[in-house]
């Protein structure tokens, strides 16, 4: 049966104007950006075959433009589509620290580093640079590595707090393992970087360590 003959509140996007967002599946989220089904299938059985396909919402849309259209139905046109609106998240998550300081939204500033690190494959080191009222004046990814790992110079890190005119930095990395615990080498970065960025009066305020759905942070753990 096509969507337009669905009881109203049933249709995605009459059930999210009504209801909101959050009352609707994965499914249901993905068939508002397909807009349409393929014959004898609406766009939410499409979508739950997708998913179903992909493994996971996160899979799909993490997923390389190649890989993404070779499921059926999908095109170049609506992978711009769903990482233009991934990127819109990110963006609205960095609008909202930048207007408040980054250690009364703890939360807050766990869901940017997430949505900033979680998706890569291999190794990012970030910093957060910080003003003195520790809002953010940028977010700088600065070191990529494989898989396992990614060189890291502290004389760069201190030369990019300098440009900024930081007076704080909040570090983030991701392991692309999956495994969010900090390892010995993390550990000991990290305390290099304060030692160095201590000798130009820059704070390190914390260090977190971003994989799948979680951020363990390093002064949480009283590491730092």
């Amino acid at each position: 049966m096509p969507i337009n003959d669905w009881p109203v509140m049933e249709r995605p996007r009459e059930k999210l104007l009504k209801r909101g967002p959050v009352a609707l599946s994965d499914a249901e989220l993905l068939a508002i950006f397909l807009r349409t089904g393929t014959s004898g299938k609406t766009a939410v059985d499409l979508s739950r075959e997708l998913l179903a396909g992909f493994g996971s919402l996160r899979a799909l849309v993490e997923c390389r433009v190649t890989e993404f259209c070779r499921g059926k139905g999908l095109g170049p046109s609506k992978y711009v589509q769903i990482q233009a609106a991934i990127e819109l998240g990110k963006r609205y998550l960095e609008s909202g620290l930048q207007e408040t300081d980054v250690l009364t939204s703890p939360q807050s500033t766990r869901e940017y580093l997430l949505a900033q690190l979680r998706a890569y494959p291999h190794e990012v080191f970030a910093c957060l640079f910080l003003n003195n009222r520790h809002h953010i004046i940028s977010f700088d990814k600065m070191f990529n590595g494989t898989i396992d790992g990614a060189s890291v110079y502290p004389r760069e890190v201190v030369k990019q707090a300098l440009g900024h005119n930081a007076a704080a930095v909040i570090f983030a990395h991701n392991h692309p393992s999956g495994v969010a615990e900090p390892s010995s080498a993390d550990i000991s970065l990290t305390r290099r970087l304060k030692t160095a960025l201590e000798l130009v009066d820059i704070r390190v305020l914390d260090h977190f360590v971003i994989a799948a759905n979680q951020a363990v942070s390093l002064a949480e753990r009283g590491l730092i």
